[in-house]
């Protein structure tokens, strides 16, 4: 059984508490974590696909490769704003 502070379960969390139509990068959900970007984009690519793990981007907005690299299908049927190949943050981030 998973520890509540073991950084799988709270990215877990993190993740889940990402609203439809907006995105966390990385780091982000890294410092949340108390884990750096890589150590987060590590754990979020083990998440099972019923946690929203295409939320979580590159800071620059390109959307995550892993899971088959389906996750700018899966951002742009939920509407999160793009310019051109990447999220645009400015209007997407979770705030």
């Amino acid at each position: 059984m998973s520890a509540p502070d073991d950084p799988a379960v709270v990215t877990r969390a993190v993740v889940a508490s990402i609203p439809a139509g907006q995105v966390m990068a990385y780091g982000e959900v890294g410092e949340v974590v108390g884990v750096g970007p890589r150590a987060a984009g590590r754990l979020v690519a083990n998440l099972d696909d019923d946690v929203p793990w295409w939320r979580v981007v590159y800071a620059d907005g390109t959307p995550a490769t892993c899971h088959d690299g389906t996750a700018p299908d899966l951002l742009q049927a939920e509407g999160v704003p793009f310019r051109g190949d990447r999220v645009d943050m400015t209007r997407a981030r979770r705030t």
